[in-house]
């Protein structure tokens, strides 16, 4: 089965206030010791998978570059990524090629070595289209930088384009939301993320918000019952503009929707390089149905080479996974399907929890198929966690 390819670039030209990801600001002296270890993963790959006792085709039909932001490195520095994936895997001519883009950052030279690289789909992260908004939170863009940089993506020949909003922003108001959803929906792109702010200890701003203080404009907040809101706002908005939702924070349209993305919640097989990057293969051994690991969340640890945290995924906790990373599309989880894959007693065991997620109005059922609400999709954590169980077999190899 073809597989995709994931790779970090956790440098920043800014840290955003409400970013929880391992991601910084780092001297660009960095950037090429970072470039020389992931290139080398890559190579390293069929090696590692089969330590990780991991099964690996050499074809790829997705290739996802995240962060932080990519398009901060070196034109150079990102053409070595992709020779070196080139270099080890057969990547299908129809592959979907993602990179995201902060607002600003695609230059002239960085357009070019996208194109040289076969870039054909980029996420801007754009969180809002008001400046004041944008500002606040530590985005260094503005709408106007936005709408260029649409235009010259689209003149260039990269049309799949894909627009990152964030929910609950601080100094968010119901008419400013409106304004963000009005400029997305205007500028046509075909994929649009929606994403409520997380409010935990990971982010400067989470951790102010906890703490009850008013730095990074934390006074500025809507609460929670508006971030839903404004959540609810964006489905009722994106639908009937032909961006139908696929998946709690993703739209697209038809034909549109995250090929990559749809690997993490179908279960299909996937490699993660780079700094806190995650990988799932099916198991070589048949006491398992699938195999996890991943690397360290620091880039110093990560550049030093530190084990990979490896976990072994029984067709119990696979059983889970269906649940609860199934749900999160909008097609639901067919039961049938799951019966059939891991037998009727299997599904049996969840019986009790459907039905009390059905009674919750958490899920519905329609025939064989079981779907969140627009409440379930609020309170998905919840839901997911109802249908897990610990986890075993977690180690570092």
């Amino acid at each position: 089965m073809a597989f995709g390819i994931y790779t970090s670039v956790p440098f920043c030209r800014t840290k955003c206030s409400y970013c929880n990801f391992a991601s910084d600001v780092f001297s660009r002296a960095v950037f090429e010791r970072y470039v020389d270890r992931v290139c080398a993963d890559i190579a390293a790959a069929p090696r590692v998978a089969n330590e990780m006792g991991g099964q690996l085709d050499r074809e790829v039909d997705s290739i996802y570059l995240g962060g932080g932001t990519p398009t901060v490195l070196e034109p150079d520095q990102l053409q070595r990524v992709f020779a070196a994936v080139h270099a080890q895997f057969q990547v299908q001519r129809d592959a979907e090629i993602t990179v995201e883009c902060a607002p600003g950052t695609l230059t002239a030279e960085v357009l070019d070595a996208l194109l040289t690289c076969g870039v054909n789909r980029v996420s801007l992260g754009v969180q809002s289209f008001v400046d004041a908004e944008a500002a606040a939170v530590g985005r260094l863009h503005k709408r106007a930088t936005v709408l260029e940089d649409i235009d010259r993506l689209r003149a260039a020949g990269i049309t799949n384009i894909n627009i990152d909003l964030i929910a609950g922003l601080p100094h968010q108001t119901p008419e400013s939301w409106q304004q963000s959803l009005s400029e997305t929906i205007a500028t046509g792109v075909p994929h649009v993320s929606i994403y409520m702010l997380e409010v935990d200890e990971d982010s400067r701003l989470g951790r102010e918000l906890i703490a009850g203080g008013a730095r990074y404009h934390a006074h500025f907040v809507p609460d929670e019952d508006a971030t839903a809101d404004f959540y609810l706002a964006a489905c009722e908005r994106l639908e009937p503009a032909g961006v139908a939702q696929y998946e709690i924070s993703n739209f697209a349209c038809a034909g549109f929707q995250s090929r990559h993305n749809l690997k993490y919640w179908t279960r299909q097989p996937y490699l993660g390089f780079g700094v806190d990057a995650h990988s799932m293969l099916t198991s070589a051994s048949p006491e398992d149905e699938a195999v996890r690991f991943s690397t360290v969340d620091s880039l110093d640890k990560y550049v030093a080479g530190l084990p990979l945290i490896n976990s072994k995924i029984s067709r119990e906790a696979a059983l889970e996974e269906n649940f609860f990373l199934g749900l999160r599309l909008n097609c639901g989880v067919d039961l049938r399907t799951i019966a059939s894959n891991f037998g009727e007693p299997a599904l049996e065991n969840h019986t009790s929890t459907i039905k009390e997620l059905v009674g919750g109005g958490m899920i519905h059922e329609d025939g064989n198929v079981i779907r969140l609400t627009p409440r379930g999709r609020l309170l998905s954590n919840e839901v997911f966690q109802a249908f897990l169980a610990p986890q075993i077999g977690s180690r570092s190899i």
